[in-house]
């Protein structure tokens, strides 16, 4: 693994993910140049923008399970970059949003109060802003450790209102918003069982698997039943039948039961390797 060597070698695997975050906006102004977007450019490229918001989200706070299940330090080197490239993508998911609308700026003002969805969206984007510009070193240093930490803890909160904006919008296909909601409760979970400074024990995170599966099942039902005219006992049924594909539940149980097997794979560190943790990978 490259960010074990001692001579530099973590150096690739961060300019890999510095170039890995550019690649969805590329795509998505390859496409929009192609008009490839469909019928409703502006708004598939509001979608697009936002999902990858929301998948940095989660991947930024998917650096801390890595970190402590690989038993590799280093890699909460990438958590800002991580989250620095989520606040860009929220602003071009505004960006892009107000353009559908003619950038008429008191429209957007007035459909973002209007529409409670829209609201927690700028709530969500609005907060980021502000983990964004005390991400600094020097920010660290200004605010202390301590209270730089509970200021960045609030990116759970964040993420959660994001992930509620994400599935209000997406009205009756939330296939992928309910993925991101297990994906969520799976990251909030292992934070609940996971001892200080280090990954939990292999059960703790089968169960958590298992957990995390069983409740993404109760949030779909639970959307279907409440917010929609679709039986959710259909979806119920939907959950156990993979004749056309996987459900999100499946694949949170599975993502959940991809990192207990890493779990459970021997690492050797080098010699000399320091087991330093960045101020930047505790939340």
């Amino acid at each position: 693994m490259p960010w074990r060597d001692r001579n530099g070698a973590f150096a690739p695997l961060k300019a890999l993910t510095f170039i890995a975050l550019f690649v969805p906006a590329i795509l998505l102004a390859e496409a929009a140049w192609q008009g490839a977007l469909g019928p409703k450019p502006w708004q598939e490229a509001t979608r697009d923008s936002g999902t990858w918001t929301i998948r940095l989200l989660l991947l930024s706070l998917a650096v801390t399970p890595a970190r402590q299940i690989l038993r590799q330090a280093r890699i909460g080197e990438l958590r800002r970059m991580i989250g620095l490239a989520g606040f860009a993508y929220a602003l071009l998911h505004l960006g892009i949003y107000a353009g559908d609308l003619k950038f008429d700026w008191a429209k957007v003002v007035s459909e973002i109060v209007l529409r409670f969805y829209l609201t927690i969206g700028f709530v969500a984007l609005f907060g980021l802003g502000a983990l964004a510009a005390t991400s600094t070193d020097g920010m660290l240093r200004r605010l202390g450790g301590r209270a730089w930490r509970r200021l960045h803890w609030l990116i759970h909160p964040i993420a959660l209102l994001a992930v509620v904006h994400f599935t209000l919008q997406s009205k009756a296909d939330v296939t992928e918003p309910m993925l991101m909601a297990g994906l969520y409760v799976w990251l909030m979970g292992y934070r609940m069982i996971a001892p200080e400074g280090g990954a939990p024990r292999l059960p703790a995170l089968l169960g958590l698997a298992v957990g995390s599966a069983v409740a993404t099942v109760g949030i779909e039902f639970a959307w279907y039943g409440l917010a929609t005219g679709i039986d959710p006992w259909r979806v119920l049924e939907a959950n156990l039948d993979i004749t056309f594909g996987f459900r999100p539940a499946v694949w949170v149980g599975i993502a959940g039961l991809g990192a207990a097997a890493l779990r459970t794979v021997p690492i050797r560190r080098p010699r000399g390797t320091t087991r330093r943790v960045a101020a930047t990978s505790s939340a």
